[in-house]
């Protein structure tokens, strides 16, 4: 069974980025010389989906389109899908879907085009959220850096209670902790799953 995976490093007080959706207090966490948590994970991806706002920061912060060998640098020849009603650029190259509606209408293809790897939903939470909603999110996995904003784009913007989630893993890299939970599959209302605007 394919898995659909949220992994995504965010701050103590649970931001995935500021409120200018800014990653930049990210990178000013240093980073352990034996830190694979990244490419050890992307080896078990087959498929990566993220929102317009994460696929923007990317192009702009990131010069992958004038850099597009930095996107298969980091992410291979792996598909992605972007849900946006935006006309956003391609990445040269990459193999980049723009979709929009309802993530109902994308998860068979998803899961076909993953095989026996797992969907990484990158972000941001409101789209992981929509994946919740419709009953798609099976991980979390969560690198928690020694920042707090007080503000920004909220990890995941619903409530997901104790009982959908047991914790598999904490492990410390660092300053940072990398969490790992498994999630109960919620039980699907079919009319609560949006469409990511």
């Amino acid at each position: 069974m394919t898995k659909f995976t949220y992994f995504t490093a965010c701050t103590l007080d649970g931001y995935i980025a500021d409120a200018d959706n800014s990653l930049q207090w990210l990178f000013d966490v240093p980073v352990g010389e034996n830190d694979t948590a990244v490419g050890d994970f992307i080896d078990e991806v087959g498929v990566l989906v993220m929102g317009a706002t994460t696929y923007s920061w990317m192009l702009g912060h990131e010069d992958v389109l004038d850099r597009p060998e930095k996107w298969r640098e980091w992410y291979g020849d792996r598909p992605t899908w972007v849900f946006t009603h935006r006309d956003l650029p391609s990445i040269p190259g990459a193999e980049v879907r723009f979709v929009a509606g309802d993530v109902r209408d994308q998860l068979g293809v998803l899961r076909q085009a993953a095989g026996d790897r797992m969907v990484w939903l990158v972000g941001g939470g409101e789209l992981v959220g929509a994946f919740d909603d419709a009953g798609a999110l099976d991980e979390l996995r969560l690198g928690m850096v020694p920042v707090t904003l007080g503000a920004g784009a909220p990890v995941l913007p619903r409530r997901i209670t104790s009982e959908r989630l047991s914790l598999v893993q904490a492990h410390q890299v660092g300053q940072r902790v990398d969490l790992r939970y498994a999630v109960r599959r919620r039980e699907v209302d079919q009319s609560a799953a949006r469409s990511i605007q």
